[in-house]
């Protein structure tokens, strides 16, 4: 029989922690949140409005519709969504391919025709303590042509600049706020770029919720099996090696075990004993010049001091028949 060395059982177990410090070190970025070098984080996860799943229905004061912006002085108002699609259903954005129309993260109508201002962004961005979501790639700006003419030197078409937009949110502190709010700030004056703030009380700093990995016990109990591994594997090689111990006495200290499994076996005899008296009835030999008696267990629980026994001649009629 072929036992490892003591080398293979060490290197067994550095390689099992590093393991476990790798799985422990790796980081998993979740979508709509950002950390900080400082320790700051953000997570903007409760602002994004997700559909329905199989028809279930939402929660009491749960948001199920867009966020919708009033342009005040604009000529239209805008819909957009944090994170993740607008869930309203539009009809073909402008400039929009047919497998991109529903990637729409912001939008407005103007002439019975949706405009796309980005498509679905989950990546945050800080920039000092300002928090920013941008959205890229939308409908192709209307003033494009105007505003860069022709060149004679370049005879390549130059892809056209698509409107984006760009989300700056806000710690509400107000404690009497209940819900987040959305204003427009602005576009550029080549109508391609849009600047709207969210205040909301989910922009605050909070705790960055702790991550899945290996507790304290489960380190102890790696740590644990390690050594017990080491004890076993390294006495069986010099009990072999050095002892020239053969069968079970290659185990470490094999006269302790031997000891225990000893006082274990003789400690339980009693035991057992016991529990056959329980189970099975006394019955007195013959040999020995008593008359053999024997108790009876009644099916039913006897009275308290009542104790029934079986008569000689039933157990005369019964044994000796």
């Amino acid at each position: 029989m072929h036992f490892p060395t003591v080398s293979s059982a060490l290197l067994f177990g550095l390689a099992l922690r590093c393991g476990v410090s790798s799985a422990a070190e790796e980081k998993v970025v979740e979508p709509c949140t950002v950390a900080s070098a400082s320790g700051s984080f953000y997570d903007l996860r409760k602002m994004s409005i997700l559909p329905p799943k199989d028809g279930k229905k939402p929660g009491k004061g749960e948001k199920v519709d867009d966020w919708h912006v009033r342009g005040y002085d604009y000529p239209y108002n805008f819909t957009l969504n944090i994170c993740a699609p607008v869930v309203a259903d539009i009809d073909r954005p402008v400039g929009i391919d047919r497998k991109l129309e529903k990637n729409v993260s912001a939008y407005y109508e103007h002439k019975n025709k949706i405009y796309s201002l980005g498509q679905p962004n989950t990546n945050l961005t800080l920039r000092g303590k300002r928090l920013v979501l941008q959205y890229t790639d939308g409908s192709p700006c209307e003033d494009d042509k105007k505003r860069s003419p022709k060149s004679d030197d370049d005879d390549e078409k130059k892809a056209p600049r698509r409107k984006s937009s760009l989300i700056s949110f806000h710690c509400d502190k107000d404690p009497l706020s209940t819900a987040p709010s959305v204003t427009f700030v602005g576009s550029d004056p080549d109508h391609c770029s849009y600047y709207f703030e969210i205040l909301s009380k989910d922009a605050c700093v909070g705790a960055e919720p702790a991550k899945q990995g290996v507790g304290p016990a489960a380190v102890f109990a790696i740590i644990g099996v390690i050594a017990i591994l080491v004890y076993f594997l390294g006495g069986v090689f010099y009990q072999r090696n050095v002892a020239h111990a053969r069968g079970w006495r290659q185990l470490p200290n094999y006269s302790m075990w031997a000891g225990i499994g000893n006082f274990i076996k003789v400690s339980g005899c009693p035991c057992i004993q016991r529990v056959k008296q329980r189970i099975f009835p006394r019955v007195t030999s013959v040999r020995d010049g008593i008359l053999p008696t024997m108790e009876v267990r009644p099916m039913f629980m006897p009275k308290k001091g009542h104790r029934s026994y079986m008569s000689r001649s039933s157990w005369e009629s019964t044994h000796l028949s």
